[in-house]
């Protein structure tokens, strides 16, 4: 089926709800599902088939891009890759890390010929640069996938201009914004309706105390979140340093207090969390103070990254905000995370 027809049928079956400003994008990806779904024709005098421009779709959380994503790949009867930008940069830079091991010189074109040679369209997720390397390889990456063929469908809550914004020696990434506006139809998904939103409209995201029924409620909401779909973990890589998020899918990720206040991390790591995760579901969140000083410091950092970004937070916590940190240097400080805590429990937050 097409997309029209693939986006019609899920609204029948109650499965979507019909949107107007999805409909507006679904001529684009028909586009290009019917031009790839074309035979190659091959040998000498074969004329060599124009390339087909991808698409970027970008605009706010919760607005159906991750799902008309999914629909496209469905309906593709060519190879394609569906994958989180992060973790799709992750695996570039591995291979380039492995050629040049090999002595290879140019250690992007052998990461840029395996690529093609296992996928004619790339579908990513999120596409946003926070780090340096990966703002020096994308431009000649993308290059040498445009030139053999490969049509790159992505989403984005930035529009091209704004990606790696105030980004370290960003002059030598805007080359690569200019190809992305060259080579791909940038279609801005205006929707007013939030349905990640809708889905927490008036539920509880707050669990307290720990124990068995905080865990369930999180788990509750994982699934809902999710579909139920199968989650993989997702590795930002920050100056360097690994950060690990165990579980995540589509934009939401689930983690434990440990997994990101345990361990020496700072503001620039809790900012590519916040770039990277549209919902983060925080378990386990213990009372606070002089024993875990170090990990209370940490939460702080990683709440206002969090809340600048306007993430939303779904957690379970040992106490209530107020009740959180009442002891210990810090705790006068606290006042102002719980009250942002609190903010960040109301309806409507993240929109």
């Amino acid at each position: 089926m097409s997309v029209l027809e693939t986006y019609e049928a899920q609204v029948a079956e109650g499965a979507l709800q019909d949107d107007p400003v999805q409909r507006a994008v679904l001529p684009e990806l028909e586009r290009i599902r019917a031009a790839v779904a074309q035979p190659v024709r091959r040998g000498w005098f074969a004329k060599k088939p124009d390339p087909v421009p991808g698409l970027y779709i970008w605009g706010g959380v919760g607005r159906g891009k991750s799902m008309l994503m999914d629909l496209f790949v469905d309906t593709l009867d060519v190879p394609a890759r569906r994958v989180h930008f992060h973790a799709f940069m992750q695996e570039v830079q591995a291979g380039i890390a492995a050629a040049r091991e090999r002595g290879i010189e140019d250690a992007i074109q052998p990461v840029a010929d395996k690529i093609a040679g296992e996928a004619r369209v790339l579908a990513f997720d999120e596409m946003q640069i926070t780090d340096i390397a990966d703002a020096m390889i994308v431009g000649r990456l993308f290059q040498k996938l445009f030139d053999q063929g490969v049509v790159v469908v992505t989403t984005s809550n930035r529009v091209p201009a704004d990606l790696y914004k105030d980004g370290l020696n960003r002059d030598l990434f805007l080359p690569f914004i200019a190809l992305l506006e060259e080579r791909m139809v940038v279609h801005h998904l205006s929707s007013d309706t939030d349905y990640r939103q809708d889905r927490l409209a008036g539920a509880t995201v707050y669990f307290t105390p720990l124990g068995r029924e905080a865990r369930e409620a999180v788990d509750a909401v994982w699934q809902d979140l999710t579909d139920g779909a199968p989650a993989s973990p997702l590795t930002l890589v920050v100056k360097g340093r690994e950060v690990v998020l165990p579980a995540f899918h589509n934009g939401v990720a689930r983690v434990t207090f440990y997994d990101l206040c345990g361990s020496a991390l700072g503001p620039a790591d809790y900012l590519a969390v916040a770039e990277a995760v549209r919902v983060l579901l925080l378990e386990d969140i213990p009372e606070l103070g002089r024993s875990n000083f170090n990990e209370a410091r940490r939460f702080v950092t990683l709440i206002d990254a969090l809340y600048e970004a306007r993430v939303r937070l779904v957690a379970s916590a040992a106490r209530r905000p107020e009740m959180l940190y009442l002891e210990g240097t810090g705790a006068f400080e606290f006042e102002r995370t719980a009250s942002r805590l609190r903010e960040m429990m109301s309806d409507g937050w993240g929109a």
